[in-house]
């Protein structure tokens, strides 16, 4: 079958609710391609509006862990879409086939995955859908994100697909403030790949229920269990770095800049290496990178879950998780100035002294929302 008198379809890849996937062959410029047909039963217009939107999305994008979009149109009454074969498969393939991966294994896919993100995210575009599924690997070990048919431009929200407060994703993979109806920014896409990568080390998802309900109920409200406490062989700089992704605020959560960089300097094994030398004269300096240690955990931990043990070490590694100003910072305001006052009652000299956060209990690593 000859698509748009161009594209030879040879073998079926994929087949969804709205459409399918096909190998195909570019008989004008002789490489292989993918191309997706919209059903012809199914092409209402909301489907369509997916296709164009992908389409849309392809036009703002080009990097080396992005499926790249050649083509798009109309063929006999179907939309059909043009897109880079990836030989390869599928992170949901991978997890099926293999189970849970080693920690090394899982670092390069973040850092490919967040590296991808950050390409999107500077050009305004949030995924909405980030999950195992649309992760593609290739032969050789290369990370692509595919399917950008829910995502929206931040700079346009008209362009997505749902009105305000209508939820779109997939549950096991959706951040809590996506769940609340909130609007999807990219720290929305963080959560996702947080919950991705703890999927790919644990083989499980962070919060799984019955119902596609209950699960968003255990985004918004549960804390994750520490991968650790799970037998999973992973640094301890991993797992809080991870835990950091899974932070129930998006503004506590890493970019997916800092992800990359993180994972790139092998930072999860608990050191680093340096970054590549700065661009050269002339060109934009490089941007500055501020280290922020763990949050500590909220206090709406669910009364069911049993505390973990034992402890768990603290690594010495920060991660880069921004903070905004909690109730301990104002404890801790009320009780310097309270000592302020009481040292001046007794005319006492100020010397100089210090004071240490104190560390959660053991198994506390994930904040719970306000």
């Amino acid at each position: 079958m000859l698509v748009a008198d161009r594209y030879r379809l040879d073998t079926p890849i994929g087949r969804g609710g709205m459409g399918e996937v096909w190998r195909a062959t570019d008989e004008v410029l002789g490489r292989p391609v993918a191309v997706k047909l919209l059903l012809g039963n199914g092409a209402d217009a909301s489907a369509a509006a997916r296709f164009r939107l992908e389409a849309q999305t392809a036009a703002r994008l080009s990097h080396p862990h992005l499926v790249a979009v050649f083509d798009f149109g109309a063929w006999e009454d179907r939309f059909y879409l043009v897109m880079e074969l990836v030989e390869g498969t599928s992170l949901a393939q991978t997890l099926v086939s293999e189970g849970a991966l080693r920690a090394e294994r899982v670092a390069g896919i973040a850092a490919q995955a967040a590296a991808g993100l950050a390409a999107a995210h500077r050009q305004g575009v949030v995924h909405r859908d980030i999950k195992p599924g649309n992760l593609m690997t290739s032969h050789d070990g290369t990370v692509k994100i595919a399917d950008f048919g829910i995502a929206q431009f931040v700079d346009d929200p008209a362009t997505a697909l749902t009105t305000a407060g209508q939820i779109v994703g997939t549950s096991l993979y959706l951040a809590p403030e996506r769940a609340l109806g909130r609007p999807a920014g990219p720290a929305s896409d963080m959560y996702s790949l947080g919950c991705v990568l703890y999927q790919l080390l644990a083989g499980r998802p962070p919060f799984q229920a019955d119902t596609a309900t209950g699960t968003l109920y255990q985004h918004v409200d549960a804390a994750p269990v520490p991968p650790r406490n799970l037998g999973v062989d992973v640094p301890a700089p991993f797992e809080a770095y991870l835990l950091g992704l899974l932070a129930k605020q998006p503004e506590d959560r890493p970019t997916a800049e800092q992800v990359a960089d993180w994972f790139r300097q092998d930072s999860w094994r608990g050191h680093s290496r340096p970054l590549p030398p700065p661009p050269a004269a002339g060109g934009p300096p490089p941007q500055a990178t501020t280290t922020y240690s763990l949050p500590p955990t909220g206090t709406t931990r669910p009364a069911s879950r049993r505390r973990a043990a034992p402890p768990i070490q603290r690594p010495s590694t920060r991660v880069f998780v921004r903070r905004r100003p909690r109730v301990a910072s104002a404890i801790a305001g009320a009780i310097a100035f309270l000592a302020a006052v009481l040292i001046g009652m007794a005319w006492l000299s100020p010397e100089p002294s210090s004071a240490e956060t104190p560390e959660p209990g053991p198994g506390t690593t994930a904040e719970s929302p306000e």
